[in-house]
């Protein structure tokens, strides 16, 4: 037995591969570009933490005289972030303030200004996992920093989104 073919079916496959691998290739870039956010925020997440405890230790061997605790944080989110092959240039203040209070004085405490572009808020009152309120408050450091991902993904309006990144660690004993 034949089969007929109809005239109508030629190039359905073609067309249907058309309208479908635009598709595939938009899903394969938004993995990859989710991904690579993912991994911006992780590692800026990271160089945080990293930036917190060094700016949180009573004092350095290794280091030179007169250095902050503010350029110690700085300097460990540079290590940090040249690891990962990201410049630290293209850190950005925090998008807000961390709005924390002195330890001794409960007045609001500014970012100490020498780190370009990192937010430093030494001897603040930062709260343990797990506490709700005022209450059981320890004093701390905090290290706050955005950074800008370009996420260009086909057929989108997204642009820069800037990824905010923060830690609070708690002031080692001297």
């Amino acid at each position: 037995m034949t089969r007929v073919k109809f005239i109508a079916e030629d190039g359905a496959e073609i067309a249907e591969t058309a309208m479908v691998l635009p598709l595939l290739f938009m899903i394969i870039f938004a993995i990859f570009w989710f991904g690579r956010a993912f991994f911006i925020y992780s590692t800026i997440t990271r160089a945080a933490n990293a930036g917190a405890h060094a700016a949180a230790l009573p004092g350095c061997a290794t280091c030179a005289a007169g250095i902050t605790p503010g350029q110690n944080a700085y300097n460990q989110i540079q290590t940090s972030l040249a690891a990962a092959h990201m410049d630290i240039a293209a850190a950005q203040p925090p998008v807000t303030t961390p709005n924390l209070l002195n330890c001794q004085t409960s007045q609001p405490v500014a970012c100490d200004a020498s780190p370009t572009n990192i937010c430093v808020q030494e001897n603040v009152n930062i709260l343990p996992h797990g506490t709700v309120g005022g209450s059981g408050s320890i004093c701390g450091v905090a290290v706050s920093f955005a950074y800008p991902f370009p996420f260009r993904l086909p057929f989108t309006s997204l642009g820069n989104i800037v990824i905010p990144a923060g830690a609070q660690v708690r002031m080692e004993a001297q």
